[in-house]
């Protein structure tokens, strides 16, 4: 638990410093919803948040975490992780990695590959122009989901 509450309180740090360096106000809601979103490990969608975040914060309106997440992703503070799911999912890992996804119960998982990350390009993709993210994304169906 200590390990965990280190990386949260890091992590933390290098947020308001994201925010002093964006020009963002680190309001007490920003900072709750960034806070919630750093020690989540299921890539939650806005709706998750309000919902974790209602009772700690009664005034917070959905409105408000929709829009934090819109900007602290516009700020590159956060990321959206790509599903197939109509909602979108976040997360506030942004060291190099990728995730694999169950189709079934929608649980998102993150990964390293080593190999892929230091993989030179196909010639026709390195000369295609400046590439700004390298991630993949593995989809299937989960242990879990698969013995039910």
């Amino acid at each position: 638990m200590l390990h965990h509450k280190d990386t949260i309180r890091k992590k933390m740090a290098r947020f308001e410093q994201a925010c002093r360096d964006a020009g963002l106000k680190i309001t007490h809601q920003r900072l709750e919803i960034y806070r919630e979103l750093a020690g989540a490990h299921d890539h939650p969608t806005a709706e998750m948040l309000y919902t974790r975040l209602r009772e700690r914060l009664p005034t917070l309106s959905l409105d408000t975490v929709y829009r934090t997440l819109a900007t602290l992703e516009e700020q590159h503070i956060i990321t959206r992780v790509q599903t197939d799911e109509s909602q979108a999912r976040y997360e506030a890992e942004m060291t190099p990695h990728h995730h694999v996804m169950c189709r079934k119960c929608g649980r998102i998982t993150d990964f390293h590959w080593t190999f892929f990350d230091a993989a030179r390009l196909p010639e026709d993709v390195a000369g295609w122009g400046t590439i700004e993210d390298r991630k993949v994304t593995v989809r299937g169906i989960c242990r879990q989901c698969a013995a039910e």
